[in-house]
C-alpha cells in the first residue's frame, strides 16, 4: 500500500512539475511576433497612444485591466470575456463592476492588428503589451514583454470575487494575496505604486474620509466636497491628489503624509512590514520605476497552463 501511495505521489509531482514547465516555456521574448507578425506591437502602441490622447484616465485603466486579468488564473485575458450562457464574465465580479474599463481599447488594438495578420496575436499579449505602453506614455517606466499567452476559453467570476485585491484590505492580507501569486512584499507595494495614476469612486474611501483618524483632515475635508455621507457612490477623485495623470513616486509621499485615499493604499504606511519600501519609493523615484517594471514582469509571467487559442475578437471565444 505504500509503495502504491509513494508512486501516486510521484505521479502527481511529475504532473505539476510537467505544468509548470509547460507555464514557463509558453511565453518567449519579445520578438515572439518578429516574423509572423512583425507590426503587431507596432500597431498596439499606435492604437493605445490614440486612447490614452483622447482621455488620459484611459493609461491607469489599461494598466490596471491587466492586473486584473493575471490575478485570476493567470494572464489569458478572461476579463475580457462578455457573459454567455456558459460564461460567468469577470467584468460581473465585485472588484470589476462599473468599474473596470478599458475593455474597448483592448478590442480595438485587437481589430487593427488583425487587419494585418489574423489570427496570429493573442488578446491576452495584447492586453499586457497596452500596459507597458500606457505607462510609457504617461511618464512611467518600460519594461519587455514576454509574448506568447494564449487566450482562455472561460472566465471565473468566483475567482475574480475571491482572490483580486480590495480597497478595505490590510497590509498583512495585501501580502497574503500577492504571495499566492509568487510576488513578494516588495513587488505588491511597486505595484500598488499605479495608484499614482487613476480614480476611485466615493463608496470605497466614504468610511475612510468619515471616520477614520489615520488620515490628514485636510485632505479628508477636501475629499468630502465630492463624496457625501450618502448618495454619489459613483463619483471620483483622483487616488493622487497632485499629479493624478502622471506615473511618478507622489503616491508614496501622500501615503506619508497620511493622503492615501483607499484603505488598502494607507496600509502600506501604517507602522507595518513595508513602511520602509514606502519610504524607499518616496525618495528615489527612479528606484520606485524599476522595481515596478521588475514586478509587472513578474505579474505578466502568470500564465494560466490550460490549452488556450488565438480569439478573433477579445470578447468572445472562437466558434
Amino acid at each position: 500500500m505504500e509503495s502504491i501511495a509513494a508512486f501516486k505521489f510521484c505521479c502527481v509531482l511529475l504532473t505539476l512539475l510537467v505544468l509548470s514547465s509547460a507555464c514557463e516555456a509558453t511565453l518567449s521574448s519579445n520578438k515572439f511576433y518578429d516574423k509572423t507578425c512583425p507590426k503587431a506591437l507596432s500597431t498596439i502602441k499606435t492604437s493605445i497612444n490614440s486612447a490614452i490622447a483622447r482621455e488620459r484616465r484611459m493609461a491607469a485603466s489599461l494598466i490596471r485591466l491587466h492586473f486584473h486579468d493575471c490575478f485570476v488564473r493567470g494572464c489569458d485575458a478572461s476579463i475580457l470575456l462578455d457573459e454567455t450562457a456558459f460564461i460567468q464574465s469577470e467584468k460581473f465580479a465585485l472588484p470589476n463592476l462599473n468599474s473596470a474599463r478599458g475593455y474597448e481599447v483592448i478590442e480595438n488594438a485587437k481589430s487593427e492588428v488583425e487587419k494585418i495578420c489574423p489570427g496570429v496575436v493573442s488578446c491576452a499579449d495584447i492586453l499586457a503589451v497596452a500596459a507597458r505602453d500606457a505607462s510609457v506614455y504617461v511618464g512611467g517606466p518600460s519594461w519587455g514583454v514576454r509574448l506568447g499567452r494564449k487566450d482562455s476559453r472561460i472566465a471565473s467570476r468566483p475567482a475574480a470575487n475571491r482572490e483580486l485585491p480590495s480597497f478595505n484590505d490590510g497590509v498583512d492580507r495585501l501580502i497574503a494575496r500577492f504571495k499566492t501569486k509568487g510576488l513578494n512584499a516588495r513587488d505588491m507595494v511597486a505595484l500598488s505604486g499605479s495608484h499614482t495614476l487613476g480614480q476611485a469612486q466615493c463608496f470605497t474611501f466614504r468610511e475612510r474620509i468619515y471616520n477614520n483618524v489615520t488620515i490628514d483632515a485636510g485632505f479628508a475635508s477636501t475629499r468630502r466636497r465630492s463624496c457625501p455621507r450618502s448618495g454619489g457612490d459613483a463619483n471620483l477623485a483622483a487616488l493622487d491628489l497632485v499629479t493624478p495623470n502622471s506615473f511618478d513616486n507622489n503616491y508614496f509621499k501622500n501615503l506619508i503624509q497620511k493622503k492615501g485615499l483607499l484603505r488598502s493604499d494607507q496600509a502600506l504606511f501604517s507602522g507595518g512590514a513595508t513602511d520602509n519600501i514606502v519610504l524607499e519609493y518616496s525618495r528615489d523615484r527612479a528606484k520606485f520605476n524599476a522595481d515596478f517594471a521588475t514586478a509587472m514582469i513578474k505579474m505578466g509571467n502568470l500564465v494560466n497552463p490550460s490549452p488556450g487559442q488565438i480569439r478573433r475578437i477579445c470578447s468572445a471565444v472562437n466558434k
